[in-house]
């Protein structure tokens, strides 16, 4: 059913429903849709307005996978084309969906390169994009300048949809379900005791509930903070340009987009739509999308937009004779990294976000609401969310300086200026630094970014300045890193690492939370770092730490800075009642430098009175000690494959240390090491890296994590029961193994296809070059029926294919490449 209210009535909205919806657009009237098929309908969707009165009602409506460079985005677009297909035939309401076809164009070599390597990628998934040639393209769509068109990318059976259409329709199919929509009120509020969300506050009372989901589009934001909530979205101007009639105009063209001109065209009945995702975009409304924003538009703003409308309408050449019927501006939101808000969020739990969909809310709507509710229902999500996990983001993310930074860049980037590996974000940047940060940049650092720290990628010497460039050659950087990569094999580096997420676990409890969340024993030793999972119910991956005993009541967790905001809910919501666990984060006050290189204990014997031996000092071993005049925590650890160190410092004694190093090692040819020089070196030993070459996807098994897991430890762990049954099914159908490609002059980025016997199995998820093997090296996930096994990977003659069409002879193996039986890490 659908009730409208001009004004609150507490008669309009029950007094309690299992799952609240927050925002009726495409992605709540999903989320609604779904949990409904899933069984779950005793759910109320409220909107403030009318549906779809935020930013669905104007979505230009492209149903495309262009640009879904990862399972999951590829998932989002593809089943929301299906979905929106077969829609109809069950509610009786058109999605309009038309799959007219979809069209990327190439104008240069490097983006002719990118539209390979995602074509050649999509391929393995089912979908059929095909490159075909500017002649093609012109009998295709004889009004499109070709003259400049290298060569363009098709996908026949995508298209274009009516978003109204679309929501309409998922509406209708959860109302016939017995979902309740209620129009005209809005939600005020969360309600909650302790940690748990109790009730959803409306404009016509509350209602009690298990879960709310916020799906509040561009008013998510400040939805969110209404329950001290973070979610880091913004809303940016967005434009289209529709014509008058355009002679020749058929309206079964296909969708155009154009990224090196920003522009995307179709037709809009004897029209065109002409839509642009401008380089340079502008934010509006930073201070919060007024409550009586609806079915809104903003004022065009012809002047900024006219540099980048030229490009854009020089593709179409008629359309210089052609009046504009409308110039359309209205908001959509946008994310720090171009990617949704999804899923529980950490600050409270029976949480869910499902919100910043970066403008492919009606191309992914359908996917994202399958996934969502899924998640709510089962506990865990059914792709994988490290990518789009709304606890990858940052508090800061929500600051009006970032948003007003950080959105003008993000059209472009959404539009694919950030193919290329070596593109970073160029907005809003300084904003977590070491206090090493001005040591560094005066070493010649180049930096990076993650999670907003400003890490070191490489070294530069003196006279070098090495720029990164569009397309997918050989780095400029590429002999600096060799430089690093080779101290550390063959003497002594030093890595900034403060940007890992560093955390004090401690009470009576502690210990029993730990060892119930981690795969492997944490508390078998006192005084011994232990590397571990935590995961899933059903075994997936969903933290890659180290967890280590410092006193019986206390322990230290490490993990990335992409899941620095997910540790602490894991260990309350692991929490049993009456169990008391205290979590302190500590990586701000903590300085950590990584030593690392077969010289590494000799320089810091130089530094310390504390006995460094092997006997007394062996690997894995923690101890306390003061290296110079600073109190350190030292670490018998490495993630480069050699002998080394970490040393946990006062953020104040920092630089103190840092400076020290670096004089005490200069003859020992020390050198400060970037994170590329990193993954090269962990590349080459497997080391692997939770969202970049594992995932939640994946159990500790299909990681080739196995070794990791304590199969009989008392209490046993969380997911142990799934990874029992996936043990007992024998060599898993899909694995991540290594991946070595034996020529020096290739480079691999990720994402290439793996083929045995010319047979695709699978691709490529890291990689970078490896200075001591002498070729690309990485990690890959490969599948076979009968179970990947040593015996398997070595029946067959793989290769891996390059964007060029290039296929590079490789080695897959289960093993590491480099020091298999880890001699130079025992030494």
């Amino acid at each position: 059913m659908t009730e409208r209210s001009d004004r609150p009535d507490s008669a309009a909205v029950p007094g309690r429903a299992q799952v609240v919806i927050v925002g009726g657009g495409v992605i709540g009237c999903s989320i609604a849709y779904h949990l409904a098929h899933l069984g779950w309908t005793d759910v109320v969707l409220l909107e403030q307005h009318a549906l779809t009165a935020g930013t669905t009602w104007h979505a230009a409506g492209l149903i495309t996978s262009a640009g879904m460079a990862d399972e999951t985005s590829l998932f989002f677009s593809r089943y929301s084309r299906d979905l929106y297909a077969r829609l109809e035939a069950e509610t009786g309401h058109s999605t309009g969906f038309r799959p007219v076809g979809h069209i990327s164009l190439a104008t240069t070599p490097q983006r002719q390169e990118a539209l390979r390597r995602e074509a050649d990628w999509m391929h393995g998934f089912g979908v059929d994009d095909t490159e075909i040639s500017a002649s093609e393209i012109a009998a295709m769509w004889p009004l499109a300048r070709t003259d400049d068109v290298l060569s363009g990318f098709y996908v026949a059976d995508e298209g274009r949809a009516d978003p109204v259409g679309v929501a309409t329709s998922l509406a209708k199919g959860a109302r016939q379900l017995g979902v309740r929509i209620v129009e005209g009120i809005a939600a005020t509020g969360v309600q909650t005791k302790g940690k748990r969300v109790t009730a959803v506050l409306t404009e016509a009372g509350p209602i009690e509930t298990e879960f709310v989901v916020n799906a509040a589009g561009m008013w998510a934001r400040q939805f969110g903070a209404l329950a001290g909530v973070s979610v880091p979205l913004q809303a940016a101007e967005h434009y289209y340009l529709l014509t008058d009639t355009v002679p020749g105009m058929d309206s079964d063209l296909a969708v155009i987009e154009d990224p090196d001109n920003y522009g995307y065209y179709r037709p809009e009945g004897d029209g065109m739509l002409v839509g642009l995702f401008e380089p340079i975009g502008a934010p509006w409304s930073l201070d919060g999308v007024p409550r009586d924003f609806s079915f809104g538009k903003l004022p065009p703003d012809w002047e900024r937009m006219e540099p980048f409308l030229g490009p854009a309408l020089a593709r179409i050449p008629c359309l210089t004779e052609t009046g504009v019927r409308t110039f359309f501006c209205g908001p959509e939101s946008f994310t720090a990294d171009v990617r949704p808000l999804i899923g529980p969020a950490p600050e409270l739990d029976g949480y869910f976000v499902a919100a910043g969909l970066n403008s492919l809310g009606i191309l992914s709507g359908g996917g994202v609401g399958s996934v969502v509710a899924q998640w709510i229902v089962d506990g865990v999500p059914p792709v994988d969310t490290a990518h789009i996990a709304i606890d990858r983001t940052a508090s800061y993310e929500t600051s009006r300086r970032f948003r007003r930074e950080r959105t003008p860049e993000q059209l472009g980037v959404l539009f694919g200026d950030a193919v290329w590996p070596s593109w970073k974000p160029s907005t809003a940047r300084n904003i977590r630094r070491s206090v090493l940060h001005d040591r560094l940049a005066a070493q010649g650092a180049h930096f990076g970014q993650s999670a907003g720290w400003e890490y070191p990628e490489w070294f530069a010497g003196p006279g070098e300045h090495p720029a990164g460039e569009a397309g997918f050659g050989r780095p400029a950087a590429h002999d600096i890193v060799a430089r690093e990569h080779h101290a550390v094999r063959e003497a002594v580096g030093v890595l900034d690492m403060t940007l890992m997420a560093k955390f004090y676990v401690q009470g009576p409890d502690a210990a029993a939370v730990l060892s119930r969340l981690s795969a492997n024993d944490v508390t078998a030793q006192p005084g011994r770092i232990v590397y571990t999972q935590w995961l899933t119910d059903a075994g997936g991956i969903v933290a890659d730490v180290t967890v280590t005993w410092l006193e019986p009541e206390k322990f230290l967790v490490i993990a990335s800075d992409v899941i620095h905001r997910r540790v602490e809910p894991m260990i309350r919501r692991e929490s049993r009642p009456g169990e008391f666990v205290a979590v302190t984060d500590v990586t701000s006050g903590t300085t950590l430098l990584s030593v690392q290189g077969p010289r590494s204990r000799e320089l810091i014997g130089r530094l310390t009175d504390a006995e460094m031996g092997d006997t007394s000092f062996p690997y894995l071993a923690v101890r306390a000690v003061h290296v110079g005049y600073a109190p350190a925590l030292a670490v018998r650890v490495t993630y480069v494959g050699e002998l080394g160190f970490e040393l946990h410092v006062p953020a104040e004694y920092g630089a103190g240390v840092y400076d020290d190093l670096m004089e005490a090692g200069a003859d020992l040819g020390i050198r400060p090491v970037g994170l590329a020089a990193m993954t090269s070196l962990r590349l080459e030993k497997g080391y692997r890296d939770f969202g970049v070459d594992i995932d939640s996807t994946d159990n500790p098994i299909e990681a080739g994590l196995g070794f990791a897991v304590a199969w009989d430890k008392p209490g046993g762990f969380t997911g142990r029961e799934a990874l029992l049954k996936a043990r007992a099914a024998g060599a898993p159908r899909n694995r991540v193994v290594g991946v070595l490609v034996p020529d020096p002059g290739a480079d691999l980025f990720g994402s290439e296809p793996v083929l045995r016997d010319g047979v695709r199995v699978g691709y490529v998820r890291a990689a970078a070059y490896g200075y001591t093997l002498g070729g690309p090296v990485g990690l890959a996930q490969v599948a076979c029926p009968d179970g990947v096994t040593a015996g398997w990977l070595a029946g067959g003659e793989f290769t891996v294919r390059t964007g060029t069409g290039r296929e590079l002879p490789a080695r897959l193996q289960i093993a590491p490449f480099y020091d298999p039986q880890r001699l130079r890490i025992l030494s």
